[in-house]
């Protein structure tokens, strides 16, 4: 029996046996993979096993796109048929809001090369002669879609893993994995005889299905899954069921088809879901199903009655009812855990097999090179905060994606389920001011305040989806920052303390600017990875001789978090503290910010005693604060944080200070539209791990001269080499046409690149877009951006629109 593998793998579903297909491609021949059964006996035999390409991220959509390329090689490749039928798919639209979406997916496509068309009801009737027209405005097709048998993919990738050296070992349940100095260092298997096994690994890969959360909780770790039943039909042979039948997808009927032995499968996302045994799985529970739940299944059937007739009278020969992994947010759960070298490959959401080949790709890469190929921040474990540990709340949330996952999801959307959780001590006080609460990271958050719509001008209302979930209150919030003040409340921004004898050191070799600054300094800086790709975007500011303070987004927190411990030296010297519930932080910015600030402090905040990028600890009213004079809005003012308990009264100081002077209470939604004016630029959107600070024109943020960095390596060759495309400010002739990110962008006929980010500005009355173009479109430069089918004229302009010279922000 094997006792030492360089890594091994927990689960031989699809997910388990891409990452060993994968790591063995990348010259990782000495892996184990064990599995409590057979192979595919958890979720993956009984999977759908629908394919398609395009989803709602660029990440993903890559993901799904190299998956089909591999599959179509697997056969020949591995000698094992995993069965792949490139029959195409099909969409369809039954309301003009669906409409709306297959147009956007269009323009989406065509960033990606994928050749998706529009066509209409009655093209989609030659392609699936079975389905009825009736309410059918329009449909997409692609292609290079398609489906296969899961169990056959999984077999085939396991045998090209086999191929290479990889040992694959079943009927193996682990029941202890061990740990030592915050690291993995193996497991412990049960044989089927009863008889214990240990191997050692330093590197241990939990891609256990719906047995991951149990296989987490064995090194400590939370994997936030929820087991939901979903169900699917095969019926008897229909006539009109070839082979050739692309698959389809009816959302507004809740249902998808494809072909099988001459007859249909269907199945769908029911709006009762039925989440499954939540005091864990069954030991015995492998290669099983539940029992058809024919209720619940009703609301599928009706909609697929009214878009395929003769599935009413056609025999079902069985029904499946299996329970699948899900996660809160509908996204896989991938890499590398708190525990270093345990790494998570689960939660596929009913999307595994579309996904399986770019998963194993880029975990594998994760787990060889330290790093993914590709920004998978939406994906990463580390996304998750310690409330996931609470089990009520990852099912209310992973309930909700079950039930909306045909919805329209329109940009802006709030979620409700689980809310409110984390709330700053200015929560009710909000409210009565007429806050519209969203959510981040668990956080109430205002996105705007209703009371403020009346000074609004409804009449600038973006038309499209870019006018859902929006509000006049948004344009005044913006204006009376720009002529007077706005008062937010940023409490939810993460906030991490690094302190200790080595931090300077540890600081200096993470950031790409100069943190070794004199005490009360403010630095923008970036943390690059190897590539010199952006992995955090934040401000640092020395609050002491050794200790820092960094300021990053609250979506984020985690991510930057995770990021420096990962780089902590081992000696002790550093201490990286999460600071973010324990202080509350109010933005006071604005032309009038100084002479609200001053009556209520008797600290000089005069620009010549506290100059723009400094931090000082100053009183205001009775509140002990730490001010950093910095702004995301590009206006006068200061982020001023307080210990949580001082929160209240330090809001009713500010705002009782403010309002003779024309401040309002202002939310997330006027910081964006005041951000993009300004230029400033918003990681995982903008800026990626996948750009450098040159390309994302932050190269005034990255001081090459001062010594050796994270990056600087990768940095130092790009400079020289020239950059491969550059973030360009992108104003369009319509101002009602408002991009909300990911829409193509053309130049000269040709599609060049995609929006990053988009809204309207309404201080200087424009619809701003940001979008990386090639280095030859500079400014001055004209081209076109597809908004919903329509292409827009655009001129690229010299950032930023808004007070290019600065003066605003030091005055």
């Amino acid at each position: 029996m094997t006792d030492h593998a360089r890594a091994v793998i927990i689960g031989g579903g699809v997910g388990g046996t891409s990452i060993a297909y994968h790591l063995t491609e990348l010259g990782w021949t000495d892996i184990v993979l064990v599995d409590r059964a057979e192979l595919t006996s958890g979720s993956t035999f009984h999977s759908a096993g629908l394919v398609g390409q395009l989803r709602s991220s660029v990440t993903l959509t890559k993901m799904m796109m190299y998956g089909v390329e591999l599959y179509r090689r697997l056969a020949v490749e591995t000698g094992t048929d995993p069965s792949w039928h490139e029959v195409g798919s099909l969409r369809l639209a039954s309301t003009k809001e669906r409409l709306e979406e297959l147009r956007r997916q269009v323009g989406w496509a065509k960033t990606f090369g994928l050749p998706l068309e529009l066509i209409s009801a009655a093209e989609a009737q030659e392609r699936f002669p079975l389905m009825t027209t009736d309410g059918v405005l329009g449909a997409v097709y692609l292609p290079t879609d398609g489906w296969l048998d899961p169990s056959g993919l999984a077999q085939a990738l396991a045998a090209g893993a086999r191929k290479r050296g990889a040992k694959i070992q079943t009927h193996s349940r682990v029941v202890a994995i061990t740990t030592a100095g915050g690291r993995v260092t193996g497991i412990e298997v049960e044989r089927r005889g009863g008889e214990r096994q240990t191997i050692a690994s330093d590197v241990v890969v939990n891609a256990g299905g719906m047995f991951a959360p149990e296989i987490g909780r064995l090194a400590g770790v939370t994997v936030p899954i929820i087991p939901i039943a979903h169900e699917y039909l095969f019926t008897e042979a229909i006539p009109g069921a070839g082979p050739g039948l692309p698959t389809m997808r009816d959302p507004d009927n809740l249902c998808y088809f494809r072909e099988e032995v001459g007859g249909l499968c269907m199945g769908g996302y029911e709006r009762n879901p039925a989440p499954w045994s939540l005091d864990g799985v069954p030991a015995d529970f492998n290669g099983k199903l539940l029992a058809p739940d024919w209720p619940r299944f009703e609301e599928i059937m009706a909609g697929a009655i009214r878009r395929v007739p003769a599935i009413a009278d056609a025999g079902v020969s069985r029904m499946i009812n299996g329970p699948e992994g899900f996660t809160p947010d509908n996204e896989f759960i991938l890499g590398e855990s708190e525990v270093r070298g345990f790494f998570v490959a689960a939660g596929f959401c009913a999307h595994g097999i579309a996904g399986a080949g770019g998963i194993g790709r880029q975990v594998a890469s994760w787990i060889v090179d330290g790093e993914p190929e590709l920004d998978l921040w939406k994906m990463d474990i580390r996304r998750f905060g310690a409330h996931y540990r609470s089990q009520a709340f990852t099912l209310a949330r992973t309930t909700e994606v079950y039930q909306t996952y045909y919805d329209i999801h329109y940009p802006n959307e709030e979620r409700q389920a689980g809310r409110p959780l984390r709330l700053s001590p200015t929560y009710e006080t909000l409210a009565e001011l007429g806050a519209a609460f969203g959510e981040k990271s668990g956080w109430e958050r205002p996105n705007w305040f209703e009371s403020n719509a009346a000074d609004g001008d409804e009449s600038l209302r973006p038309r499209g989806w870019a006018g859902m979930h929006w509000s006049a209150a948004i344009g005044a919030e913006a204006l009376a920052t720009r002529r007077a003040a706005g008062l937010f409340d940023e409490t939810s921004f993460a906030k991490i303390e690094v302190v200790g004898p080595g931090a300077v050191a540890f600081l200096q070799r993470l950031c790409a600017n100069d943190v070794d600054v004199p005490v009360g300094r403010i630095v923008y800086t970036q943390l690059l990875n190897r590539r010199g790709g952006i992995e955090c975007d934040l401000t640092v500011t020395r609050v002491t001789g050794d200790r820092f303070l960094m300021i990053t987004g609250t979506a984020v927190g985690q991510h930057d978090l995770s990021w420096l411990r990962r780089h902590l030296p081992g000696d002790g010297s550093v201490l990286i503290n999460d600071l973010t519930s324990g202080r509350v932080c109010f933005a006071l910015w604005g032309p009038h910010a100084r002479d609200i600030l001053a009556p209520v402090t008797r600290d000089d905040i005069s620009d010549a005693a506290f100059p723009y990028l400094t931090a000082q600890a100053i009183t205001v009213g009775s509140v002990p604060v730490y001010a950093l004079r910095v702004t995301y809005v590009g206006e006068l003012g200061w982020e001023l944080y307080a210990h949580t308990e001082f929160g209240l009264a330090l809001w009713e100081t500010l705002w009782n200070a403010g309002r003779p002077h024309g401040m309002v209470a202002a939310g997330y939604r006027a910081i964006d539209a005041l951000r993009l004016e300004k230029g400033y630029r918003v990681w995982s959107s903008d800026i990626t791990p996948d750009e450098t600070p040159f390309e994302a024109g932050l190269g005034f943020a990255v001081q090459l001269d001062r010594g050796d960095f994270v990056g600087r390596d990768a940095l130092v060759a790009a400079k020289a080499a020239g950059p491969r495309k550059r973030l360009r400010c992108l104003v369009l002739d319509d101002p009602r046409s408002v991009c909300l990110g990911n829409e193509p962008v053309r130049i000269d006929g040709e599609v060049a690149g995609r929006v990053t980010s988009g809204g309207y500005g309404f201080a200087v009355d424009k619809s701003i877009a940001y979008a990386y173009l090639p280095p030859s479109v500079g400014v001055g430069s004209h081209g076109e951006v597809d908004v919903f089918g329509e292409w827009i004229g655009f001129e690229v302009a010299r950032e930023p629109l808004w007070d290019p010279a600065g003066a605003r922000i030091r005055a």
